[in-house]
């Protein structure tokens, strides 16, 4: 190895770009040169030459060992806290702290440098310096508080994270309790505008509870793009702080007076596929009467109660809630007049969101931007509403949300705090057994040193806005709290690599939000999942996410229901799967062929070798759990001819399930109604109608449907419930 390649590694090492990793079939991969030098770059580092990559090497270090504290420290409760101090060698003055405590209590001590113990030494830019760990006296309560240190006149400051040791456990829990999950915009009902609603979501949540679910999962209900309706994954929006009004029932409104012509409601409705431009035209020129009739009703000179709830919306949203306004307003705007979807190719001044152009056209346009406000108001008011009707028809752990892995590079999270992510990479994943030429997601990947500088703010924010109204988070690709794929800008997915996050404080956070939230935690660790991974997430309370496709021995063979963990939610596929009726007809391998999703030909061929061979692993861990009988067996899996799909595979694959040793068990609606098609099929985005499909049936024939209550009658039986 060169000394350039050896000088390239460190630098690697020291800003956290591993080298190397292992693929999903545990083979170590190494990361190229190049793949190396982009994301290096697009961290901002300068790796040009030799002697720039020494000089970045000198930098990233002495950036870690000039400060006498870290941006932030965490620590869990009950356990005696301590905190990193770097001070010279020989610095014999004593150190002074002050805590200030979220509650406005106050502690403070001192204690002399020598008595403290020496974490490290090391010799930076001429001079040696020693970490210390300074000993914080006394219980600290949990929350977010400020420490500062002062060496003589030197006083730094940093922020002081107490969480607890396990994220939050409902009660209900305990009663090894079942969900129904949805695609929200995918339900059909009478009375919706061709996109499922809040009032959708009430009445399925009510319809579950009767049937003796203990929670309602759906997707992401993230803001997307407005101005652009043809934007429709809920896994890249624009910001994952606020929610998609295309969800609004607009005749629940308050403000909504006007009537629909009959002909639009019946073609918006119509078909298979969501027409999401039809709908977000509907419903947009509704909201604008809403808008309209709102502000002349409510919010003149002497606000009414309702303009008052409003105002107050406003100001406890802050600026947040007012750049994300801002910035659809501009988006709109910026697309009539014809320019482009990504703000990056804007005027220059109005790529920054903080400038007199943007804040001039806030204050001509105040009207439009309130409007966004507004339809953030009524989103709150009406999820609120559905969590309370889930709530009192006995679904004991609530509505199950669900936080996407990141946002979209031309979103208003990204333009409003654009050094809080990176460019020149976006986020993926590697090659693996799903998805064999890999992932490119699109998303902007999130700056660790911003976001630790920042003291996890937007991390913070995500959280709290996605618990908000739910009894259960799930955090899509978990294992971003540890680390995540970068993708350098014109490569492959195969030729990215693994940068690390500050996974300790992470963790803790989420286990600190998640106790004062009430809301427990699913961690979905499909795919790549590094080693001790998940023993490490399961010590912090946070739930597995296991898929029975997925839950095997080294042979092929399905584990039994003894061997799933406790710790966990077992579900039989998710919304990039095929459901029970395309894996057990293969028509997800039929996608895949007709799409080139596949490496060679040869891959294909051996994976529909694979998939006949696990039909018949199937049957046989059904038979063995005494879920299926074996004559039934018999019946799906004729000798001489294909497979064939019967309800009885759909209950027996889910009191498997339910016999399962795991916390929770996911129905999903599509197994429920027989559904072929999956929601989203990885690596394509216009070839296959990904985010597109509604469901079969409407509402009223779901919750009335015999096979739903049948198979919901199985869930309680096996799961021991009444």
């Amino acid at each position: 190895m060169s000394t350039a390649d050896r000088r390239l590694l460190r630098l690697a090492h020291l800003s956290g770009v591993a080298p190397v990793y292992r693929d999903a079939q545990r083979k170590l991969r190494r990361v190229s040169p190049e793949s190396l030098r982009a994301i290096l770059t697009a961290m901002g580092l300068d790796v040009a030459t030799p002697a720039a990559i020494e000089a970045s090497c000198t930098a990233v270090e002495a950036a870690e060992w000039d400060a006498l504290l870290p941006p932030v420290v965490t620590t869990v409760a009950g356990a005696a806290a301590s905190v990193p101090v770097t001070v010279p060698t020989g610095a014999s003055d004593k150190l002074c702290w002050r805590v200030r405590c979220e509650s406005g209590e106050e502690r403070e001590g001192s204690v002399a440098i020598d008595a403290l113990t020496v974490l490290d030494e090391r010799r930076e830019r001429h001079r040696r310096c020693r970490r210390l760990s300074l000993p914080i006296d006394g219980a600290m309560p949990l929350g977010y508080h400020r420490l500062s240190v002062a060496l003589g006149d030197h006083v730094a400051e940093t922020l002081l994270i107490v969480a607890p040791q396990r994220c939050y456990r409902p009660p209900g829990l305990a009663r090894r309790p079942w969900a129904l999950t949805a695609q929200l915009y995918a339900l059909r009902s009478a009375r919706n505008w061709g996109i499922g609603d809040f009032t959708d979501l009430g009445r399925l949540a009510e319809g579950a509870g009767r049937q003796g679910a203990a929670a309602l999962g759906i997707n992401p209900l993230h803001a997307l793009f407005p101005a652009e309706p043809r934007h429709i994954s809920p896994y890249s929006p624009s910001s994952r702080r606020f929610l998609n009004p295309l969800y609004l029932d607009v005749a629940a409104m308050p403000d909504f007076a006007g009537a629909v012509p009959p002909e639009d409601l019946a073609a918006a409705r119509a078909g298979d596929l969501i027409d999401y431009p039809a709908v977000a035209a509907l419903k947009h020129r509704a909201f604008d009467a809403c808008y309209r009739a709102f502000a002349a009703r409510h919010l003149g000179t002497v606000p009414s109660a309702r303009g008052a709830e409003f105002r107050r919306f406003q100001r406890e949203g802050g600026r947040a809630l007012e750049t994300f306004a801002v910035f659809t307003a501009l988006h709109e705007q910026m697309l009539a007049e014809r320019h482009s979807f990504c703000w990056q190719d804007w005027p220059a001044r109005l790529r920054d969101a903080g400038s007199a152009e943007v804040a001039r056209f806030a204050a001509e346009r105040c009207e439009r931007v309130e409007l966004h406000q507004y339809l953030q108001w009524e989103a709150d008011r009406q999820l609120g509403a559905a969590a309370s009707a889930a709530a009192a028809a006995g679904l004991s752990l609530g509505l199950y949300r669900d936080l996407a892995v990141g946002v979209d590079p031309n979103g208003a999270e990204v333009w409003a705090d654009p050094g809080m992510t990176v460019t020149g990479a976006s986020v993926g994943a590697p090659p693996d057994l799903l998805n064999m030429k890999g992932q490119d997601w699109g998303l902007a990947p999130v700056n660790p040193v911003a976001l630790r500088r920042e003291g996890f703010a937007p991390f913070i924010a995500a959280l709290r806005a996605n618990m908000r109204h739910a009894g259960l988070l799930r955090i899509d690709h978990v294992m971003a709290l540890m680390h995540l794929y970068w993708i350098p800008r014109g490569a492959g997915p195969s030729q990215g690599a693994y940068v690390a996050y500050p996974f300790e404080a992470l963790r803790h956070i989420v286990a600190l939000e998640s106790e004062r939230r009430r809301c427990a935690v699913i961690g979905e660790d499909l795919g790549t999942v590094p080693d001790g991974f998940r023993e490490i997430m399961a010590e912090a309370g946070v739930l597995s996410y296991r898929v029975m496709l997925f839950e095997r021995d080294h042979a092929g063979r399905f584990l039994p229901p003894e061997a799933y963990p406790e710790q966990a939610s077992a579900a039989f596929s998710t919304h990039d799967i095929a459901t029970l009726r395309g894996f057990w007809l293969g028509r997800d391998l039929e996608w895949r062929r007709a799409l080139d999703l596949y490496p060679s030909a040869e891959a294909g061929e051996k994976e529909r070798r694979d998939r006949r061979r696990e039909r018949r692993l199937l049957l046989e861990a059904l038979i063995a759990a005494a879920a299926l009988p074996r004559a039934a067996a018999q019946l799906l899996l004729p000798e001489d001819d294909g497979p064939v799909f019967e309800p009885a595979l759909t209950e027996a694959v889910y009191r498997f399930l339910a016999q399962s040793r795991a916390g929770l068990v996911l129905v999903q609606l599509e197994d429920v109604l027989g559904e072929i098609e999956q929601v989203n099929l990885p690596g394509t985005v216009d070839e296959h109608p990904n985010w597109r499909r509604r469901v079969a049936f409407a509402l009223d024939e779901i919750l009335d449907d015999p096979e739903f209550a049948r198979l919901a009658a199985t869930m309680r039986e096996a799961r021991g419930a009444p």
